[in-house]
């Protein structure tokens, strides 16, 4: 198949990548001219393990090329897939300005039968929406050419994307064209003949399509905000969420994904896409209560560990003055995406009480120093033993696996206190007790040392 990829940002790209490294001949285009250079360098704009490979292999092959030219990739695509940004607006709603300028820009270039693909997160009816703009255009330029709109929305997890994408465990496809859905079949054919074929292939209506992908991720929010929210019980009553979340993940009907609190979710996906359904149900005149709580919870949740470091140096002097190893910025491993990353409030609200941060990620530094700037209060460190020197408390933000086997017994030697914030619950009280920290992690009681503080 021809297949055209508006857009090369994370879903364009690894979407575009994996059709072409299953055989079809994919042309990303994008109108950031300076992206589009990097990536004819051979300069991949996102860190997501596994993808430079199979890009580098595949522009060499000659099945994915790179381009700012519509005209160019247009008028011999099969199906051109739409993965352009959707931004939240102040409201929570969802900005689909760039998807409809990605459509009038394929409708001015279309010279056949063509199934356009909505790839992005767009609101319920966006297929119709899109329908019509290529309508329009299709008017003016008096050209009477068939076209179909298919929803097919994305279901990567950042730091697995090109597994994902490569063995989805599922392919939605919202479409009411017998000839687009058939072609949808043929792209992902390859995808998904050897994990379990046509069954792994859902046909629905756009608008559930649309939906699916919203209700998808708002479930997995909503899991994630359930269990900080009692964790935050478990804190106050004396009980071990670790202890209590393998107890009700055990259970068949609720299982262990994503019961894991923390000090909140972030990223791209689940704070803009549960806003945008809260903003999708109350234009339709529902009350998505539900919604609403897991929403308030998580923002709730990414100021927790900021008040429990208050907490803990109230009766030392206070956090003015005092130096904290931020170990992890990124809102989760595998990945160097900062948007909403709990480490950025948790940042924030140190340097406003006074303190100094000294910091590490393995990856998403250059990423974090865009947004935090060069400032003299934050000291961008080489690794987490680094980070630790003289520090007066260490907080665990984001779980790299580099961070599990750590020297202990020495790091807290070089350090000027003992405090260990687990904000991902990785660590064992015990045992970071028997190093001599005080312990203070997620819905766990705290396990302070009995030596005095230093």
């Amino acid at each position: 198949m021809e297949i055209v990829m508006i857009g090369t940002g994370y879903v364009g790209l690894v979407t575009g990548a994996c059709f072409a490294e299953k055989g079809h001949s994919v042309t990303c285009v994008d109108i950031d001219a300076a992206k589009i250079e990097k990536l004819h360098q051979g300069i991949i704009p996102i860190y997501e393990p596994g993808l430079d490979e199979i890009v580098r292999r595949n522009v060499l092959q000659g099945r994915l090329r790179f381009t700012t030219d519509y005209e160019l990739a247009i008028p011999v695509a099969d199906a051109c897939f739409i993965a352009v940004p959707t931004p939240s607006r102040h409201d929570g709603s969802c900005d689909t300005s760039y998807v409809e300028e990605a459509a009038k820009q394929i409708a001015c270039h279309l010279k056949n039968y063509c199934v356009l693909v909505n790839k992005s997160t767009v609101p319920v009816g966006s297929a119709d929406r899109v329908k019509a703009v290529v309508s329009e255009v299709l008017n003016q330029r008096k050209a009477e050419i068939a076209f179909d709109v298919v929803s097919n929305p994305e279901f990567l997890k950042e730091g697995a994307a090109v597994q994902d994408c490569l063995v989805p465990d599922r392919v939605v496809i919202g479409s009411d064209s017998p000839k687009a859905i058939q072609i949808m079949k043929e792209i992902y054919a390859p995808f998904v003949q050897s994990s379990g074929g046509s069954e792994r292939i859902l046909v629905m209506d756009p608008r559930s399509a649309e939906m699916t992908k919203y209700a998808a991720n708002a479930m997995l929010a909503t899991r994630i905000s359930f269990m900080n929210e009692i964790a935050d019980i478990c804190k106050k009553v004396g009980a071990n969420v670790n202890e209590v979340r393998a107890g009700i993940g055990s259970d068949p009907r609720i299982g262990p994904s994503f019961l894991y609190p923390g000090v909140g979710y972030g990223g791209s996906c689940f704070p803009k896409d549960i806003r945008a359904l809260i903003a999708i149900a109350k234009d339709a005149g529902a009350e998505p209560q539900i919604l609403l709580a897991a929403d308030a919870v998580n923002e709730r949740q990414k100021k927790l560990l900021p008040a429990q470091l208050a907490a803990y140096f109230a009766n030392r002097g206070g956090l003015k003055g005092k130096t904290v190893a931020i170990w992890g910025l990124s809102f989760k491993p595998e990945t160097d995406d900062m948007r909403e990353a709990p480490s950025l409030t948790v940042i924030d609200h140190l340097l406003k009480a006074g303190a100094t941060v000294r910091v590490f990620d393995p990856v998403a530094m250059p990423n974090a120093k865009k947004i935090l700037g060069n400032r003299p209060e934050i000291a961008w460190c080489d690794n987490e033993t680094a980070a630790a020197a003289g520090a007066d408390a260490i907080a665990l933000l984001t779980e790299w696996k580099q961070f599990r086997l750590v020297d202990f017994s020495k790091i807290v030697k070089t350090m000027r206190g003992q405090a260990l914030f687990d904000g991902r619950n990785q660590y064992k009280p015990q045992e970071m007790d028997s190093f001599g920290f005080d312990y203070i992690s997620i819905g766990v009681p705290d396990h302070f040392h009995e030596a005095s503080n230093r």
